[in-house]
């Protein structure tokens, strides 16, 4: 089925009766050439490319609970590519290409907006900074816009401008950058896989790996054993319990993202604002309610689920760039489990077991990798080679002292 104007118009006309399951719920088969382990938008992204652009076959997707119920389901729907180090922004400016076309290549409304994301400037510092931040951007042939405080203020009228410890001085614009439907984005790819013919596993835990003198056979899950050529596991906040049952310790912890929603307000913010002061970040949903987050819980925890010292946190930032929010009632808070890398950045590698690859690390910047992170895994699957955009990702970078720092926060995950 290929959905169109036509199609909803003519559904709506004979009572929606002719739509049909987007995706089938096929029982695992004995073996695969490929099992992406994880159904949220990095594995359903991986498997779509490794079918649809490297032509493979005989793929399968294994989902411990229904497909997209992690974090694709869990943020605050923000893509961008204003990254300023070289092992970062062609990355993640190759996502923003691959966003570009998305609904388009996938045919689903995955409401991509292109709306633009505003990072307030709040000192002569951090002008500086963000001067050196938007060149970077630009030598690598992405876009970024350095506004003073008329241009901003001509934007957002209703922002705080005064206040006296956060005066807003400017800000650097990537006007590519906005927002698209998180459940969305994993349901395109979901659909995208199924139809090229990859099986979509619902409700199977992998729970371990046989391994033979040093090569993955196939992984043991909670719906019996299925043998694998190779298996790429992209789980996010939960790679570290599950790469454990292969025998790898990970450069990574695990810590829970809160991110909140208010309730239905008229249209104000008509981008994605984020305070240069702090630690908070806020656009509009189509709703009307405000999208917005901030830090992560300093600690570790495998919940999806925060505490209320984050919440006062968040809540206070946003005050302190538009007071008028402070009577908005806040409507729903939910979280999700980064997989915190000690530099901040992701890991997209193979692993010293022949046949077992990783895709994990991503931190906060998972949500706007989804396109060029499956692209890339479904490369290395495919190939044994890295994507060009990236070769910096390896697992061995720690060891080799080649971080990728994009914050200058040191091994320190939770600062990142």
């Amino acid at each position: 089925m290929r959905y169109s104007g036509f199609k909803v118009l003519r559904e709506a006309l004979t009572g929606h009766k002719g739509w049909q399951p987007i995706w089938r719920n096929p029982d695992p088969q004995p073996a695969y050439d490929y099992i992406i382990v994880g159904g949220g938008g990095h594995g359903l992204a991986t498997a779509y490319y490794l079918a649809r652009t490297f032509r493979q076959a005989r793929i399968a997707v294994l989902e411990k609970s229904w497909l997209g119920s992690g974090n694709i389901g869990r943020n605050t729907t923000i893509i961008r590519s204003n990254y300023g180090l070289p092992g970062n922004q062609p990355f993640y400016e190759f996502s923003m290409k691959l966003w570009e076309g998305l609904e388009q290549e996938l045919n689903f409304n995955a409401m991509i907006s292109q709306r633009g994301i505003l990072n307030l400037i709040h000192s002569d510092g951090q002008r500086d900074a963000y001067r050196r931040r938007g060149n970077a951007v630009m030598l690598s042939g992405a876009d970024a816009e350095l506004l003073d405080q008329a241009q901003v203020r001509r934007m957002y009228p209703w922002l705080n401008y005064d206040n006296a410890r956060f005066p807003i001085k400017g800000g650097l614009l990537q006007r590519r950058a906005g927002t698209a439907r998180h459940d969305g984005v994993a349901w395109g790819y979901a659909r995208g896989a199924d139809l090229a013919g990859v099986d979509l596993i619902q409700n199977c835990e992998v729970t371990g790996f046989r391994i033979d003198g040093g090569t993955l056979r196939g992984v043991e899950t909670s719906r019996g054993y299925i043998a694998a050529g190779k298996v790429g596991v992209a789980v996010a906040g939960s790679t570290s319990r599950v790469m454990a049952q292969a025998g790898m310790r990970l450069p990574i912890e695990s810590h829970v993202l809160q991110a909140f929603v208010t309730e239905g307000l008229k249209p104000v913010i008509d981008g994605v604002i984020t305070f240069g002061a702090g630690h908070f970040y806020v656009s509009q949903s189509d709703k009307g309610g405000l999208v917005f987050g901030g830090d992560i819980d300093g600690y570790n925890s495998y919940a999806q689920r925060g505490n209320l010292g984050v919440i006062e946190d968040v809540a206070q930032g946003g005050m302190a760039l538009m007071p008028m929010i402070g009577r908005a009632r806040l409507l729903r808070v939910w979280g999700g489990i980064m997989d915190m890398s000690m530099d901040g950045s992701p890991i997209i590698d193979r692993t010293p077991v022949r046949g077992l690859y990783l895709n994990a690390g991503w931190c906060y910047g998972g949500f706007k990798a989804t396109p060029a992170s499956g692209y890339a895994f479904a490369h290395l699957l495919a190939t044994d080679t890295p994507h060009p955009t990236a070769r910096a990702m390896r697992l061995d970078r720690f060891e080799r002292g080649r971080p990728i720092d994009e914050k200058g926060m040191g091994a320190t995950p939770n600062l990142h």
